[in-house]
C-alpha cells in the first residue's frame, strides 16, 4: 500500500511539474512571440504605464502648496524610482538581478501609494484626481508583478 501511495504521489508531482512547465512556456510564448519585439525598456508595458504615472504625479503635485515641498519631492522621487528600476532591471543579465530591481520598483510604487493617500487625506488632491492616479498605480502594480512572476518562473523552472 505504501509503495502504491508513493508512486501516486510521484506521479502527481510529475504532472504538476509538467503543468508548471507548460504554463511557463505559454507565458513566454505570449510575451515574446505574440507581442511586438521588446528591444528596449521603453517597450515594456510596465515602463510605459509607469511613465504615464510619473507624468501624472508631476502634474498633480504642481498644485500643492509651496510649504509641502518635502511631500512633493518624495512623491516625485518615488514615481521616478519606479520607472528607473524597471529600466535598470531590464538591462540586467541575471534573472536574480532582474527580479531584485523589479521588486524595488514595486516597493517604490507602494511608497507612492502611501504618499498619495497622505496627500488626499490632507486635501491636496480631489477625489477624482486621487482615484485616477490610484487606478494608474494599480495598473502599474499588476504589470510589475507580471514581470516578477515571469522572471521568478524562469528562474525556478527545471529543464
Amino acid at each position: 500500500m505504501d509503495g502504491y501511495q508513493n508512486n501516486a504521489q510521484n506521479d502527481a508531482k510529475d504532472v504538476f511539474r509538467q503543468v508548471g512547465r507548460l504554463i511557463v512556456y505559454s507565458i513566454l510564448y505570449i510575451v515574446f512571440c505574440m507581442t511586438e519585439k521588446i528591444r528596449s525598456f521603453k517597450d515594456l508595458n510596465a515602463w510605459k504605464e509607469g511613465h504615464k504615472l510619473v507624468l501624472a504625479v508631476y502634474e498633480i503635485t504642481k498644485t500643492f502648496l509651496d510649504k509641502e515641498f518635502s511631500l512633493v519631492n518624495q512623491m516625485r522621487r518615488s514615481a521616478v524610482s519606479i520607472t528607473s528600476n524597471i529600466a535598470e532591471g531590464f538591462s540586467r543579465n541575471t534573472v536574480k538581478d532582474k527580479y531584485q530591481f523589479y521588486s524595488v520598483a514595486h516597493g517604490s510604487l507602494t511608497e507612492l501609494q502611501s504618499q498619495l493617500t497622505i496627500a488626499a487625506d490632507l486635501g491636496y488632491l480631489s477625489k477624482e484626481k486621487s482615484d485616477t492616479v490610484n487606478e494608474q498605480t494599480i495598473v502599474v502594480a499588476k504589470l510589475i508583478q507580471g514581470l516578477k512572476r515571469i522572471r521568478y518562473s524562469i528562474q525556478n523552472t527545471k529543464y
